[in-house]
């Protein structure tokens, strides 16, 4: 990635950027990321929060549960940025606003015991049934 990296949501009301390398880049299944995307999973990018900021814009947020905070544009409705108690200092963004989604690579899944049977993808990245911090993954790659 480059040294600043960009990013906005569909209308561009909101922009951002962080400097440097992100702390994470993680594929969620569990439900609640795949409503607030209405999506299979929600791909993040997670940043330090003094790496990260607002350059256009101020998102709109909702507490989606205790502790957690999701961002959106007010305009579009794009889902920005995910902010949770148990991850002091750091806000995950979603990885479709970057601005080229392609030059990130995601390394692991997440939460993938609520995964949906119809949405295992085909990679050899590790697979955790919760959080991956502290946990060992339960397997490497699909079902199959």
């Amino acid at each position: 990635m480059s040294a600043t990296t960009k990013g906005h949501c569909l209308c561009r009301a909101i922009e951002y950027e962080f400097e440097g390398d992100p702390v994470f880049v993680s594929h969620c299944h569990c439900e609640s990321c795949r409503r607030s995307t209405s999506s299979a999973f929600a791909t993040y990018v997670g940043v330090k929060l003094d790496q990260f900021r607002y350059m256009k814009g101020d998102p709109a947020s909702y507490s989606s549960s205790t502790g957690v905070q999701r961002y959106f544009c007010g305009t579009c409705g794009s889902p920005m940025a995910y902010l949770g108690d148990k991850w002091p200092g750091e806000v995950h963004l979603h990885a479709g606003s970057l601005a080229d989604p392609g030059a990130i690579e995601p390394g692991r899944h997440v939460h993938t015991a609520e995964q949906l049977p119809w949405a295992d993808v085909h990679d050899d990245l590790p697979r955790f049934d919760k959080s991956g911090r502290g946990n060992k993954p339960a397997r490497k790659g699909p079902k199959r």
